[in-house]
């Protein structure tokens, strides 16, 4: 049984997937040259991520990163049989015969299955560590993504889920599916084909997120100097009434482009479209060198940045004198929703499939 079975945000209860949904009791011109300087924000075109170890003496050394795929076969290879019964689950798990969203696709707000410091070993607690590292683009992008090493709600690694779809090696498909509050994060050496990070991504924290206390407030700063930036007739296409929802309703993708609200990138003056390419950089900068690529790669192949729309959603219930409370880039195969109060919500889902 899952130590946690629900959301710990209150508000997402209605948004998410029950954090049981894997419950083996129920088992049952794209930036034209800038690809480079997002691979560089994300980790820099063959950097190389060193890790800190100690060695017998207690003295720190430091040795190159291996790989996140690699990892998550030296996890997989070190998991006892009993193990393999609490965190590995089938690569179609949850589909239902093909009628729903397979687990290891769905955005959860809280640990799947028991939480890691009650299932795995201490080295194993520390090789997914290291894999949650080798997904970043390096120290900062870490600090983002574990929300300063907090993990939000969940209080720290061991309160979060690590869980296994699929088995890797020998050319199986597979993917490592991290969860926690506010978190869903993956690695799966690209078995899902066409869709960046695996599939669906979900990021927040609990600050307000016009809050410099918020980790992702660059973020909301970024796109703030967007907004400034347009001028009153701009600002009549780009300001949506309404809300973008949340969770699998905010991610879904509209098959034309006129349907996609907001201002269209390519409508923008080059000023501004810099300004737009800035969110666009600090968005993936926690994220690793590789992963950034096929975000750029994927938005190309859909008919690149000239296909993107920014939108914002001010919340006309909300009293509290802020511009807007949601904001969103979406174009082919592209949704970044993102929601700054009461605290910050981000869905991401991003296919050259659409």
């Amino acid at each position: 049984m899952p130590d946690n079975t629900k959301p710990l945000c209150p508000e997402c209860v209605e948004s998410f997937e029950a954090a049981d949904a894997v419950d083996r009791r129920n088992f049952i011109r794209v930036l034209g040259g800038q690809a480079a300087a997002l691979a560089v924000l994300a980790g820099g075109a063959g950097a190389t991520r060193v890790l800190a170890v100690e060695d017998s003496k207690a003295k720190k050394v430091e040795r190159p990163a291996k790989p996140a795929e690699d990892l998550v076969r030296e996890l997989h290879a070190s998991l006892s049989a009993d193990q393999k019964k609490d965190v590995v689950l089938p690569w179609d798990h949850g589909s239902e015969g093909g009628k729903r969203r397979p687990a290891r696709l769905r955005m959860y707000n809280a640990p799947i299955g028991k939480h890691i410091d009650k299932v795995y070993t201490k080295p194993q607690q520390e090789l997914i560590e290291r894999i949650l590292r080798a997904i970043s683009s390096d120290e900062d992008g870490y600090r983002r993504i574990t929300r300063n090493g907090t993990f939000d709600g969940s209080h720290s690694l061991g309160g979060c889920g690590a869980t296994l779809f699929g088995e890797p090696g020998n050319g199986q498909k597979y993917a490592w599916v991290f969860t926690g509050h506010h978190l869903t994060v993956r690695c799966d050496g690209n078995s899902e084909e066409g869709a960046a990070f695996g599939g669906p991504m979900y990021y927040g924290h609990s600050p307000n997120g016009y809050s410099n206390k918020n980790v992702f407030y660059y973020q909301t700063k970024s796109v703030l100097g967007v907004h400034e930036a347009l001028s009153e007739e701009q600002r009549k296409k780009a300001v949506v009434s309404g809300s973008p929802g949340e969770g699998d309703k905010s991610i879904q993708f509209k098959k034309k482009i006129e349907e996609q609200p907001g201002i269209l990138y390519k409508d923008l003056k080059a000023d501004q479209q810099k300004l737009v390419e800035e969110v666009m950089r600090d968005v993936l900068s926690p994220y690793r060198k590789e992963d950034v690529e096929e975000v750029m790669t994927i938005i190309k192949s859909n008919g690149g940045m000239e296909k993107i729309h920014l939108a914002f959603y001010p919340d006309r219930d909300m009293d509290d004198n802020r511009p807007w409370h949601f904001w969103r880039l979406e174009g082919p195969g592209f949704v970044w929703n993102y929601r700054v109060l009461p605290h910050v919500h981000t869905y991401v889902s991003i296919s050259s499939k659409v």
